[in-house]
Order: structure tokens, then C-alpha cells, then sequence
């Protein structure tokens, strides 16, 4: 078996699809029944995935090439992309053809894009559509974002042999929205990294330090701050639960900006001048699993997800979580989450009270979280993963 995987989007910070696409890689990368994987990035090959990581610039080619120039290239265009309605063509003309040209001579490998788009190619071809927020959720996305996605998305459907999508609640989506053969789409879930874990307050005692936590004295939501994650009804709930609850259990808050968010930035704002809120920002993924384990509840009230890893990580932590009964959300966390519409808000207020005192519960969240998040490894999804190439090659 014989693979290309496209790695354009694992750089750091690791986030999101850049996370999956580096730790299928490095399962892929162990895996004996692959005899040939190459990483393919904006058309040039990667031979140092851990280059990507570290200092991106050093996995191209020094001095004048057509790979260091194309590299520039596109990442120039991808970052007009995002304003300029020209560069997204631009982009969108240029970047996949001179893809197909660089890949001509691997027809015989199976490629594998972890992140929708999928070049017009000759030989087989699979992609991963994580979700589809930006068809149900037009709105939380930019305009530029939707134009690339219209012209990308109706390329690789004409080119790509097959679709993986993270949860079975994509996959019907996926099957309904793009009326798209139910043989040719299949679902594999996501894994949890080790290095999310139980941990004592011993070991989680200086890593807390460091931003002013103490290890089961908060609350914990970590997301980016866009409309669909619903922070704003997190905030306005934890608002509204009483006083000494607030002191005993402050709301932190991990993770980007996001986009549209004034009026949760204002939340924030008024939240930590009353001081049951914190936000960290960005939080290393050194840090993150010691945040994750050494927090009361977690909260995931997200409208929409095509997985939401988070729920996972904090069940591996042994942390109770509260979460969306929305989109794939009850799936990933399998009977093991407090499910609440993030809509209601005395319901999202009631189930976050819960979630911080209620010992009998907590005690089987905790349990019943552990027990999900051990079947759900990155190995079991690289194992799947394979499976689904392994039908298209034999097909």
C-alpha cells in the first residue's frame, strides 16, 4: 500500500485539523501494512514532519527553487485569501494545478487530504470533511472563507474517490447535503492523545501555579470564541449560579479569539472585574493536559461540531463534562456527558450546578468518561483509516 498524505495543515500552533492530520501521520508512519507513505505540503514533499512543528521554513528547500517559490506563493495567496476576493481565485487556480502537476508521477499512490480539498488528480483520492458548519452556519464564517470552500469543495467531489468524515452524524450530513453514494463515505472517530490523562495534585501542582489555579477549584471550557461554540450563554449561565459557587469554582476559559465575538469579549470583560472568570488565551499543549485534569467540570455547550475532541480529552482527564445535545456532540461522549440544550438557559444553568456539586453524579461521569475516551485512540483511527484505503484500493 502505497500513500501521500497532505500535511499542509500541520503548523503551529497545533489546533484543530492540524492536530488530526499530525497524529494520523505518525500513526500511518508505524503502521506495517503501509510499504510506502510520503507528506506532500504545498507542493513540495516533507521529509521532516517534526519540521513543521518546529520551524516550518526548514522543511523547504534553501536558495531559489520552484518548491520554495510555490511555497511562498501560496502562502501569500492564502494570506489574501482572507480579504481579497482575487487571491482566493488566484489561489484556487494556481495552488491545486501545479499540485496535480508535482503529483504525476504517484499514480500509483493513494492520496489522502486530512483537510476537504482534494486536487484535480488522475489516481484515487480520499478526504476528510471534518463538518459542515460552513454550509449549516454560513454566518460564523467570512465571506472569503465561503467562496474558497464553494470552489474547492465542488473540485474534490468530482475527483476524490471516497470521504471519511469524524462522526456518523456528519456522515449523514455529508450523504444528504451532497447527495453523495452512502458507499463512498464512512466515519472514523477521532482519538485522544495519552498525554491526557488522571493526575494527582502533586503532579499537577506547578503547572497551575503558573496561572494562578489550584487543582479542582475551577471550571474549564477551552474553545475559541466563535458564535457556534455558544460561550456567550456559558458566561450569561455561570453569571446567574450563586455567589460562593462562583468563588469556590471560577469559569476558566483556554483557547483563540475566534471571530464575532464582541459581545462575548464584553462578557469576559465584566466577568473577570467580578472575578469568577478567567481567560488564558492560547495554552500550550505542554500545559493543557495538566489544565484539563486538574479542573472541577468542564463545559462544551457548542451549537455545533463535527466531533469536538475537547468532550473526549476531558473524559480521558477524568473530568465531568457538560455538553451540547446538538449535532455529534451525544455521540462522541457516548451516555458519559451531562447533555443540556445550549439554548435554554436555566436548563445550561442547572446542568453547570450539577456538573460542580453533585457528588453522586459526578462520581459515574467521571467513570462512565474514562471507560469512552479508552476506546477512542488515535491508533484505533489510523487502523479505521486504513480500512477505508485499503477498500478503495481493492475496489
Amino acid at each position: 500500500m502505497k500513500i501521500i498524505l497532505a500535511v499542509d495543515a500541520i503548523f503551529p500552533p497545533l489546533t484543530g485539523i492540524g492536530r488530526y492530520a499530525w497524529e494520523l501521520a505518525r500513526q500511518l508512519e508505524k503502521n506495517r501494512e503501509i510499504d510506502d507513505i510520503r507528506y506532500f505540503s504545498m507542493g513540495r514533499w516533507v521529509d521532516d514532519l517534526q519540521g513543521l512543528l518546529c520551524c516550518p521554513e526548514n522543511s523547504t528547500p534553501a536558495g531559489f527553487s520552484p518548491f520554495r517559490l510555490t511555497r511562498k506563493l501560496s502562502v501569500s495567496l492564502r494570506k489574501y485569501a482572507s480579504r481579497q476576493n482575487w487571491a482566493i481565485h488566484a489561489y484556487s487556480f494556481l495552488i491545486p494545478r501545479w499540485t496535480s502537476y508535482r503529483l504525476k508521477p504517484y499514480k500509483s499512490h493513494l492520496y489522502h487530504s486530512p483537510n476537504y480539498f482534494v486536487p484535480p488528480l488522475t489516481g484515487q483520492a480520499v478526504a476528510t470533511f471534518h463538518d459542515l458548519s460552513l454550509y449549516k452556519y454560513p454566518e460564523t464564517h467570512s465571506k472569503a472563507h465561503r467562496t474558497l470552500f464553494d470552489l474547492e469543495i465542488s473540485r474534490t467531489l468530482r475527483h476524490v474517490s471516497h470521504l471519511i468524515t469524524d462522526s456518523e452524524t456528519t456522515r449523514r450530513e455529508v450523504i444528504d447535503f451532497f447527495a453523495w453514494p452512502e458507499d463512498r463515505v464512512t466515519a472514523v472517530h477521532l482519538g485522544v492523545d495519552p498525554a491526557f490523562h488522571r493526575r494527582t495534585d502533586e503532579e499537577l501542582r506547578w503547572v497551575l501555579a503558573r496561572y494562578g489555579l489550584a487543582s479542582g477549584k475551577y471550571g474549564l471550557c477551552v474553545s475559541t470564541l466563535d458564535p457556534r461554540k455558544k460561550i456567550n450563554a456559558l458566561l450569561q449561565a455561570y453569571a446567574e449560579l450563586p455567589l460562593p459557587l462562583r468563588n469556590a469554582y471560577p469559569l476558566v476559559l483556554a483557547g483563540s479569539s475566534g471571530w464575532l465575538n464582541e459581545s462575548t469579549l464584553k462578557q469576559l470583560e465584566k466577568g473577570k472585574k467580578e472575578n469568577w472568570v478567567r481567560h488564558l488565551g492560547f495554552v500550550p499543549d505542554t500545559d493543557l493536559p495538566h489544565l484539563y485534569a486538574g479542573a472541577r467540570a468542564f463545559f462544551y455547550p457548542s451549537i455545533y461540531e463535527g466531533f469536538g475532541l475537547p468532550v473526549l480529552e476531558a473524559m480521558a482527564s477524568g473530568v465531568p463534562v457538560l455538553t451540547s445535545d446538538r449535532s455529534s456532540l451525544p455521540e462522541v461522549a457516548a451516555g458519559a456527558a451531562y447533555l443540556v440544550d445550549p439554548n435554554d438557559h436555566e436548563a445550561l444553568k442547572d446542568g453547570i450546578a450539577i456538573s460542580l456539586c453533585d457528588e453522586v453524579w459526578r462520581a459515574q461521569a467521571i467513570s462512565l468518561g474514562l471507560k469512552n475516551s479508552s476506546n477512542k485512540t488515535w491508533e484505533i483511527c489510523a487502523n479505521k483509516t486504513i480500512a477505508v484505503y485499503k477498500s478503495i484500493l481493492s475496489a
